[in-house]
């Protein structure tokens, strides 16, 4: 007895296991034959909806500097301690690249005949690719848009008589690149402002702007509300500090800030008004510590300011540490302009973990196209033929190295125009303007429409 029921236990037993296995082998061929436990992970873990922005990692680590050069005019009042926001810089400082948008695109692909739902990642560089010809172009009108547009950045109402340079956009490589469409735009900034900080090219981009947003047409609806920024044309101004404007319907607000270097400009005695200026080198702008919380969209740039000429017109003195600066690399401007392009970039994105919403750009610099000379002693740049140095960019760098240093490793992105803007020499204002002198050219400003409403249209693409 007790050995038959040995028996019979261990027969069940093995009987158990023949089940177990059989029952197991049935359910991986079935899982080899319809993925269905892929049906029981949650959407989330099935694929991953595209950011808006992510790093790309890259050990570039230079930090040399573009040629400056041109413009004036100055006034800053102080809203808040110098002291309080101080940032000290460290040198060679290993960061990482952000010059380029990732996406995660879900795609189909295939997998034992059956298509599943997956996703690859595509790096987009906006800044390579092509100028391509397009009748569409422009997107308003030089000699329309005169309710936003200074009358000597309209070429249309100059002498000029040959505007091809019109006539192209901007294609990047391997990039989906809508076509900017002013009321889709407005719907997408609604409740929303966008701050261009910066120097006269960076007014030209906030003008570019306001002409593609309306189209160029006359809109008296816009509201000038520079007041509420106490950006008005103070006694003995030629102009406000800035603009502002707001699209009531969509409550969409486009703002142009002058700070042609991003330093903190602080009389050094306020009852002289001759008196020299403190250029705090490690500080940002007071207008935008003051008025960051009501940012968006922020666009920075800088860079033809740096010389001794404009320094010495407008009395500023290097300060760094609240007192003039005693590093003797400091003294030299392209290394006083790499310190404070580093030093504002580094404040904001200090700044970005208190202001989740905001999203910042560090436009490159805008390239100059003299020949035979500057501004200021015989140099021009007649051509007139659209892209007769090429039309395509193939690098993956930008050009301009110091600002690409500057964002690399931290939440700021990177506005790259520099080598695209390289191919469009004959879009310069040259010896054009509504009142021409003879033997001035200006080959640092763009004709508007022209190169500017194609840095806008990137800049479209990535917020």
């Amino acid at each position: 007895m007790k050995g038959g029921n040995y028996y019979r236990l261990r027969g069940r037993h093995l009987s158990l296991t023949l089940i177990t296995v059989l029952f197991t082998t049935i359910l991986l061929w079935a899982f080899e034959k319809n993925n269905f436990v892929t049906t029981l992970l949650s959407g989330q873990d099935q694929f991953t909806w595209p950011s808006s922005e992510s790093l790309v990692d890259a050990a570039d680590n230079s930090s040399n500097s573009l040629t400056p050069k041109d413009h004036t005019e100055d006034e800053s009042s102080e809203s808040s301690s110098v002291e309080e926001t101080r940032i000290s810089v460290e040198k060679n400082v290993e960061i990482q690249l952000t010059n380029v948008t990732t996406s995660n695109v879900p795609q189909w692909t295939e997998s034992d005949g059956d298509k599943t739902f997956s996703t690859k990642k595509k790096v987009c560089n906006y800044a390579k690719g092509s100028w391509v010809a397009d009748n569409q172009r422009p997107f308003y009108s030089g000699s329309g848009c005169q309710q936003w547009l200074s009358g000597m950045w309209a070429c249309r109402l100059t002498q000029r008589t040959d505007f091809s340079y019109e006539g192209y956009r901007w294609q990047p490589k391997d990039c989906e690149f809508p076509e900017f469409e002013r009321s889709a735009f407005l719907t997408r900034m609604q409740d929303k402002t966008i701050a261009f900080i910066g120097d006269s090219l960076g007014r030209q981009q906030f003008q570019s702007l306001m002409c593609m947003a309306t189209g160029g047409e006359v809109s008296p609806e816009v509201e000038d509300i520079g007041r509420e920024y106490d950006l008005v044309k103070h006694r003995g101004s030629i102009r406000p500090d800035g603009w502002v404007y707001r699209f009531p319907k969509t409550n969409t607000t486009i703002l142009y800030y002058w700070s042609s270097t991003l330093a903190d400009l602080v009389p050094i005695n306020i009852t002289d008004p001759t008196t020299d200026v403190a250029m705090h080198l490690d500080c940002p702008p007071a207008f935008m510590r003051k008025n960051l919380h009501r940012f968006d969209v922020l666009v920075l740039n800088t860079g033809h300011h740096w010389n001794r000429g404009k320094l010495r017109a407008n009395r500023w003195v290097m300060y760094v540490n609240g007192k003039p600066i005693e590093d003797e690399g400091l003294a030299d401007l392209a290394n006083a302009k790499n310190f404070t392009v580093y030093s504002v970039t580094r404040w904001l994105d200090s700044q970005l973990s208190s202001h989740p919403r905001l999203k910042v750009f560090f436009r490159t610099i805008s390239p100059r196209h003299f020949l035979n000379g500057d501004w200021n002693s015989g140099g021009s740049c007649d051509n007139t033929t659209p892209l007769t140095g090429g039309s395509e960019v193939v690098q993956d760098k930008s050009s301009d190295e110091v600002v690409e240093g500057a964002v690399r490793g931290t939440r700021v992105m990177l506005l790259d125009i520099t080598a695209l803007s390289e191919l469009r020499d004959e879009g310069h204002i040259s010896r054009y303007s509504v009142k021409a002198t003879q033997g001035v050219n200006d080959c640092l400003h763009w004709c508007l429409p022209g190169i500017p409403d194609t840095w806008n249209e990137l800049l479209a693409a990535q917020v």
